[in-house]
């Protein structure tokens, strides 16, 4: 379970470096947030979370082995977040074989379908009026929507013929293991 103090500090840490978030979803977050907080602190040589953000902040020569780290841990984090997806649709399969539907999953999907939409509608009916900024606002907010549902045709239809090809080469690294 992650407590605020963890989230906190992984969040602090992906404003260092922005690849962390891609690893940030689904169960495999727990795993994924003490395994870069580890390497935080082992990299700083710290015994607490913020003491490591606070010297990775500071100190380029530590930020530097930081984003080491990262590389060199990557495949292991990379192997954690694909087998969560993995395990995610296994569920899914799991579910439509007993003959049910996945509601949480369609509301969901729902949901993002309609923000989109409510978005772009409230753009187009009251754009002459709306100053520039909530424009913007609303605009980012329709922009998270729409990933939401890039996100689950990925997961429902599978990803890019590139990324696919990444994921066979990643299982069957798994399988030589």
């Amino acid at each position: 379970m992650i407590t605020a103090t963890i989230l906190q500090a992984i969040l602090s840490l992906a404003q260092l470096s922005p690849k962390i978030t891609k690893w940030l979803s689904g169960t495999s977050i727990d795993f994924v947030s003490r395994q870069l907080l580890d390497i935080a602190k082992n990299v700083t040589n710290s015994k607490n979370e913020a003491e490591a953000i606070e010297k990775l902040k500071n100190d380029k020569k530590m930020f530097f082995l930081f984003q080491r780290a990262l590389i060199s841990s990557e495949r292991e984090i990379e192997l954690a977040v694909i087998k969560d997806k993995e395990n995610a649709r296994t569920r899914d399969i799991a579910i439509i074989n007993t003959g049910r539907r996945n509601i949480r999953a369609d509301v969901m999907v729902l949901a993002a379908a309609i923000g989109l939409i409510t978005c772009l509608v409230v753009i187009i009916i009251y754009r002459k009026t709306l100053p520039g900024e909530a424009v913007g606002i609303i605009s980012t907010v329709a922009g998270i929507f729409g990933a939401c549902l890039k996100d689950a045709y990925n997961f429902e239809f599978g990803s890019s013929r590139g990324s696919k090809e990444k994921d066979q080469t990643v299982a069957s690294i798994i399988n030589r293991m």
